[in-house]
Parts: C-alpha cells; sequence; structure tokens
C-alpha cells in the first residue's frame, strides 16, 4: 500500500498523481490535515471521486502525545466533520503526525472511531534526494513485505516523478497495492512487537 501524506503546505501535484494511480488502476489513502482540506476542498472531492481512501491527519499537525484527551479529540473530529461535510464520508483512518503516539493517543482515536495507523517503509520522499533515491529506498527496503505501508508525501520535490516506475517496480515484485481500509483488520487481532496486527487463531 501506498499512503499519500497531503501536506499543509502543497498541492502543486496532486492531480498528476490522481492520474498516474488511475493509468496503474490503483487506489491508496491519502491522509490530509484539516489545514489542507480548507485550502483544498475541490482536490478532497476529487481524491474522494476517484475512490481513494480518505484518511484524518489531525487539524494543525502536533504532536498528538502531547496534547490533552480533549484536544486530541479537537484535532481528530475538527477536520472529521470538515470531511464529512465535504463528500459524505465518515473517515475512519488516523495517521497521527510525525508518526507520534502512544497509548493514550491510540485509545482516543478509537473512542472517536478511528483506527490508528503507522508505516513500515519510508520512501524519504520529503528529504528530496531525487527519483532513483525514492525507488531504491522502497523496492530495496528490509521491511517492504506482504501487509506493507509505504510512506509518500504530496508534497515532496520527486514523488510524482517517481511514482509510476515505483508501482511497476512493486508490481514486478508480486505486490497488489491496496488502500488501508482493504488492508487492516478491523476486529479479531492483536499485535506483535513491531506493530503489526496479527489475525486471533480461530
Amino acid at each position: 500500500y501506498l499512503r499519500y501524506l497531503q501536506p499543509p503546505w502543497g498541492n502543486d501535484d496532486t492531480q498528476r498523481i490522481l492520474d498516474i494511480l488511475k493509468e496503474h488502476d490503483v487506489h491508496v489513502t491519502f491522509f490530509m490535515t484539516g489545514g489542507w482540506v480548507e485550502s483544498y476542498p475541490d482536490d478532497v472531492k476529487a481524491i474522494y471521486e476517484a475512490g481513494h481512501d480518505l484518511g484524518n491527519h489531525s487539524q494543525n499537525h502536533k504532536n498528538m502525545s502531547q496534547l490533552s484527551d480533549e484536544e486530541k479529540t479537537q484535532e481528530l473530529m475538527s477536520v472529521h466533520e470538515k470531511v464529512k461535510e465535504l463528500t459524505g464520508v465518515e473517515m475512519q483512518l488516523f495517521r497521527p503526525p510525525y508518526g507520534d503516539y502512544d497509548d493514550a493517543v491510540v485509545l482516543n482515536a478509537r473512542e472517536n472511531g478511528y483506527y490508528p495507523i503507522q508505516w513500515d517503509v519510508d520512501s524519504l520522499d520529503w528529504k528530496d534526494y531525487g527519483v532513483d533515491s525514492i525507488l531504491n529506498t522502497v523496492l530495496n527496503h528490509k521491511a517492504l513485505g506482504n501487509g506493507s505501508i509505504i510512506l509518500c508525501h504530496n508534497g515532496a520535490k520527486y514523488t510524482a516523478d517517481a511514482l509510476d516506475a515505483l508501482l511497476d517496480g512493486l508490481k514486478e515484485k508480486g505486490y497488489q497495492v491496496v488502500p488501508i481500509s482493504q488492508l487492516i483488520y478491523k476486529e479479531n487481532y492483536h499485535m506483535d512487537v513491531t506493530g503489526r496486527q496479527i489475525p486471533d487463531a480461530k
């Protein structure tokens, strides 16, 4: 899976990314901040209409573990309501900013109807090292395997340039890219020490 973090500061590549995903008949998950949703409502609708997951990346991109329970809920639900108003979607996937979480963040997200999501393959596209770096980092990543979640960023300089070859490379390795809503277990699972979901024995 690919997941796209929508940073609050950029939108130059959204349509190009959507076009490439469509060419490959691939659906992914876009995690959006409240500021991004407010700035680019038409793109939120375009992502939804193209069949991709809409995910919550908080209102203000703060370290969630440093906030009170009430503030955590506000960070989640203000974006939730904005996206619901635009698309009718009740989002269920939450990617904590900076990957910063603790038990309280996880419990708060669950109480608000969200599944917290982390990644295990960081494309490092945000470092702007170039297309080859993105491809090498992802396709040769030691953690890449069934169930992997790949982190990419819409506002990074080379991500759109790398995407076509990245999708081809993943397919050549035998992987099918799906949105996170189709990847995760929603019930009857436990977590291993790496944070992977393991289905409970029947």
